[in-house]
């Protein structure tokens, strides 16, 4: 059994044959944008962190080279420790060239390297220098006003020949890339643009709009639209900047991959972090109580990771920390998989929900109002009533978990007929006497022997502070 999801195989021949998300169908769409526009276009694919873009973006790379397309894969949160990213981009050119192509590669960069001077700090430095020591002030100022002169002058130059190096350096590496190929574009990925340094994600997006905008180059930018956002908000330092207007001048196209269908991901980490091996347990199965574990637990995966609401890494965390937890039950202990599942759910999306279960500092009506704010968006009526059940379990044991048995306060009481009838309110079962809720919570008495579990039963094993049993 494995703590954690290691990276997924990709197979030479076939890269998307151990993709469970089945997103082959959208490398092919890319693919088809990419024939369609080969002259080259900036494209971003825009997803949230953990959604699989590394993945997506590795296993299409893969593809395109398949199909005889040269690639270049640049991972901008690893290197960002170059602080010039012309040097970074040229230093990933450089892997394409081969015999026949080096000497128009030595070109590009020998045009590069005009353009990747910084002669203005190093006046700066030179005018520091001489005048630190300086005796007079206004012999200073003289020669001051001297050297100013002599910069501004230095600048003009500069700047003629850059701009001629523009010009020779877009002529070299058009060259180079149009004997690379075979009539291709070069498909060139940059990896976790968004997750770098702000100041290096900005110089790379400058740089490929100045200095890599020529035929046959396709640049794919993996990113979080938003946290880019962000870099160039803090780079600029100004919150007003308007960032989506920004990017819109590098990027040509922006796709973002769909979600998954609902159900594939989690039946996928479901069966890859083995939870069969405790839920079939031979032990298990001869309790009646206990035999529907499996599908309770995969249910309620269906209601809280629908909608996309939560990114596909937050899911795996989620369900290896559960993996996890249940090695210190006992084979034929009472779970609740509802109410596990949502604990370790809200421990890794609502931290401060979770402790304030854990530390008893909200009572039943705080619990049931921060609940229904979490499931609010997964309520239908397809849903409605595992919901209820779930807020039933979540009540009850928290209620016995708060005092002591003899201090409990009652859910519900009967009357003289002995008709049950509900002392509190359920904020899901919205009918007039919560028939459902009432319900759920009698037969748990009556038919689950649950009635009287403290949520703290799971809180121990969540919280890892009970030894392993397997």
């Amino acid at each position: 059994m494995s703590i954690r999801h290691n990276n997924i195989d990709i197979e030479p021949d076939n890269p998307f044959a151990n993709c469970k998300l089945e997103r082959k169908k959208y490398a092919n769409v890319l693919l088809d944008l990419v024939n369609s526009y080969n002259n080259g276009f900036v494209l971003a694919i825009n997803n949230k962190w953990g959604t699989g873009k590394t993945t997506f973006i590795k296993m299409w790379e893969q593809d395109l080279k398949d199909k005889d397309f040269r690639t270049v894969y640049f991972n901008a949160w690893e290197n960002d420790f170059e602080n010039n990213a012309l040097i970074a981009l040229m230093g990933e050119l450089k892997n394409l060239t081969t015999k026949a192509t080096e000497p128009r590669f030595k070109k590009a960069l020998k045009n590069a390297a005009i353009l990747s001077k910084h002669i203005a700090p190093i006046i700066v430095q030179s005018i520091a220098d001489k005048y630190i020591n300086a005796t007079g002030i206004k012999d200073a100022l003289v020669n001051a006003t001297k050297s100013l002169n002599d910069i501004f002058e230095n600048d003009v130059n500069e700047y003629a020949k850059k701009k001629k190096g523009i010009k020779e350096f877009h002529k070299s590496l058009s060259e180079f890339i149009a004997n690379t190929n075979d009539g291709k574009p070069l498909i060139f990925f940059i990896d976790e643009l968004d997750r770098c340094r702000p100041n290096y994600a900005v110089s790379i997006l400058e740089q490929i709009k100045h200095f890599f905008s020529v035929p046959n180059i396709v640049f794919v930018l993996s990113i979080d639209k938003i946290e880019l956002g962000n870099s160039v908000r803090g780079v600029y330092g100004s919150d007003k900047i308007d960032a989506d207007e920004y990017l819109r001048r590098f990027i040509d196209i922006e796709y973002t991959i769909p979600n998954p269908e609902n159900d594939i991901f989690h039946k996928y980490l479901y069966n890859y972090f083995e939870f069969d091996q405790f839920f079939n347990l031979e032990d298990r199965k001869k309790h009646r109580e206990l035999e529907l574990d499996k599908n309770n637990f995969l249910n309620i995966c269906s209601i809280l990771f629908s909608n996309g609401s939560i990114s596909l890494r937050q899911q795996e965390k989620i369900f290896s920390h559960s993996r996890l937890a249940l090695r210190s039950f006992e084979s034929n202990n009472y779970v609740i998989p509802q109410l596990f599942l949502f604990l370790v759910y809200i421990k890794t999306i609502h931290e401060d929900f979770y402790n304030k279960i854990n530390c008893k500092t909200i009572n039943i009506v705080e619990l049931q109002k921060e609940f229904l704010q979490i499931m609010m968006g997964k309520i239908d009526k397809n849903t409605e009533s595992e919901i209820i059940r779930l807020e039933v379990y979540l009540v009850n044991t928290y209620n016995n978990y708060l005092t002591y048995p003899y201090q409990r306060a009652n859910l519900y009481e009967h009357d003289i007929s002995g008709k049950a009838k509900l002392l509190i309110n359920s904020v899901i079962d919205k009918t007039e006497k919560g028939d459902l809720f009432l319900r759920i919570l009698e037969n748990m008495s009556r038919y689950d022997n649950i009635e009287n579990l403290s949520i703290e039963h799971l809180l121990k094993k969540i919280n890892l502070t009970e030894v392993f049993k397997s």
